[in-house]
């Protein structure tokens, strides 16, 4: 493409949102991923009786520990897979539609 092209992408009002929305999505998914990372440090470090907690009694050898990092981990695939949903759905349509736009007012002149 040409800086010609380039020039009307980032003049077109839908390129303006594509930004917007996209920013605020992985500002938003990134403060999730590190709220629950940060809590689960600073849980360690203030209670760490509370992950040797036995789950299911004294007979049990399993503790929360694990089933906490294990569930944070599942978490944090999911708050990916969330985000390359919406990226390869809702904001690709999105920059298809800013290309085309620019694509055909470059053929016009």
């Amino acid at each position: 493409m040409s800086a010609d092209v380039y020039g009307r992408i980032k003049a077109n009002p839908k390129f303006q949102e594509l930004v917007q929305r996209r920013s605020r999505f992985a500002w938003l998914l990134s403060l999730a991923v590190l709220v629950i990372f940060c809590g689960f440090i600073l849980l360690v470090a203030f209670n760490p009786a509370m992950m040797a907690t036995r789950l299911g009694g004294e007979a049990s050898l399993v503790t929360l520990g694990p089933v906490v990092i294990l569930s944070m981990f599942v978490l944090f695939w999911l708050l990916t897979a969330l985000y390359v949903k919406r990226a390869n759905g809702e904001f690709d349509e999105l920059n298809r539609a800013i290309v085309q736009d620019a694509e055909k007012k470059g053929a016009k002149r």
